[in-house]
């Protein structure tokens, strides 16, 4: 765990309970430190952590831990599985391949936002993707280049993260 304490001159970080203080910058050449002190978390992750353990060290966004971010991360995979084994046309290819990546894309933007009418905005934009992909699903269905039960599934899945989305942008009104 990382904690980051601001102080007008150094950053205080303790991790794993070792406090370490990175200064926020350096104003000139006479001013400079040695490498050791200007970056000491630097130099301590280098050299306590080989690489496989630094990723344990990499933080989790939070909307990474969102049921909806993970539901479209899925629905996106699935899309990408009708895109690789089915023998679709390029564009049809390319625009639900952007559709269904744009879902998840513009959950974690507008999980980042500060304002609800902004993270609104881009939940909204992520239902739009969605509708855009249910679209294509259904043509793909009607010309048969997808079975139906392939496309069954896919709506469930398209009307559950709609749901959900509908949900989330009803609460930020």
């Amino acid at each position: 765990m990382v904690e980051l304490v601001d102080t007008p001159d150094l950053k205080s970080c303790a991790l794993w309970g070792v406090r370490v203080q990175v200064p926020l910058r350096v104003q000139n050449q006479s001013e400079k430190q040695s490498e050791s002190e200007v970056s000491p978390l630097i130099f301590l992750l280098s050299r306590s952590h080989t690489l496989s353990n630094l990723n344990q060290l990499i933080m989790k966004f939070d909307f990474q831990n969102l049921t909806v971010y993970k539901k479209a991360k899925l629905f996106h995979v699935a899309c990408k599985h009708i895109i690789r084994n089915n023998k679709l046309d390029r564009y049809v290819n390319d625009q639900l391949g952007r559709a269904s990546f744009s879902i998840p894309l513009n959950i974690a933007e507008g999980s980042g936002k500060f304002s609800k009418k902004d993270r609104k905005n881009y939940f909204t934009t992520a239902r739009a993707s969605l509708f855009e992909c249910i679209a294509v699903l259904d043509i793909l269905t009607d010309e048969n280049d997808i079975s139906k039960d392939e496309a069954e599934k896919l709506m469930k899945d398209a009307d559950e993260l709609s749901r959900i989305l509908f949900a989330m942008i009803k609460n930020l009104s």
